[in-house]
């Protein structure tokens, strides 16, 4: 680790809150609140860091290139989890966007020791999935010190991938190893060190940022609808009936016709306007 990154570590300086242990409930909650205001106000400053971004991967998907997310504990998770609800949210194929963490898919729900400091095993994990050119790899790591993460961007970069990083600790190792840094410094947590809290929370904020922005440029979003969301559930097939009464005035039970026959909104609506509604 270079000596810079060493002296800006802001994710693990002391708390702007002290004597936690004697605070009341309320007084607990307050402060919770108080430091979670000043997330989105980080994150505002990194949009232009963001924006260059975007063009880049919706450039290497439509080529058919895929979005891969990497991180280690909560970073690993977070990613995982916006991987995952691409699928339902956007119809995309469940293997377009990837999370994968430190440790397997046991890390999800139970910490694996060590895990996140082999900076090779990174590397291991994403050739399982024969990654290449047309890919994006986004680091993510609140630290931005984490050897696996770091070790996977160096060797996804050398073999001439995107990558680009999300960290919350100005001029990093890993904000060095990836060609599109995203750095969100939200300072001192509640707790100090425990990045679970606003690091975590402005890491979840800009993956959705990344992952809704593409999915709208890669034309998965009508006007501001989820047109090719999946009917995995009633709450989702009432509000794709919904969705297709608004956008065409007609009735539920039209709409129902129309959902159940061509099983998707984005399917309904096009159907019924090129007048095959009926078919």
């Amino acid at each position: 680790m270079n000596n810079d990154a060493k002296t800006n570590m802001v994710t693990e300086s002391v708390s702007n809150h002290d004597n936690l242990d004697k605070m009341s409930v309320k007084e607990i909650l307050r402060g919770i609140n108080e430091e979670d205001k000043t997330v989105p106000f980080a994150i505002e400053q990194s949009i232009p860091q963001i924006e260059v971004l975007i063009p880049e991967i919706v450039k290497r998907m439509k080529a058919g290139g895929r979005l891969f997310y990497i991180g280690a504990g909560t970073s690993g998770r977070l990613g995982i989890v916006d991987a995952s609800e691409c699928p339902p949210t956007y119809g995309v194929p469940f293997d377009m966007v990837i999370g994968i963490i430190a440790g397997g898919d046991g890390a999800i729900r139970k910490a694996v020791e060590f895990a996140e400091d082999d900076p090779e095993q990174a590397w291991k994990d994403l050739a399982e999935y024969n990654i290449s050119e047309l890919d994006t790899l986004i680091g993510i790591a609140a630290s931005g010190r984490t050897p696996y993460v770091i070790g996977g961007l160096n060797k996804a970069r050398e073999a001439g991938i995107l990558t680009a990083s999300i960290s919350c600790n100005p001029g990093s190792e890993l904000s060095v190893a990836a060609q599109y840094p995203i750095e969100v410094v939200v300072g001192p947590e509640f707790v100090t060190g425990s990045t679970r809290m606003k690091a975590g929370t402005a890491q979840k904020l800009v993956l959705n940022m990344i992952s809704t922005s593409v999915m709208i440029q890669l034309g998965k979003v009508r006007g501001n609808k989820m047109v090719d969301m999946q009917m995995s559930n009633y709450k989702l097939v009432n509000r794709g009936i919904t969705m297709i009464m608004n956008e065409l005035g007609i009735s539920r039970e039209e709409a129902e016709v129309l959902l159940e026959n061509h099983g998707s909104v984005r399917g309904a609506i096009d159907s019924y306007r090129s007048g095959k509604g009926q078919s």
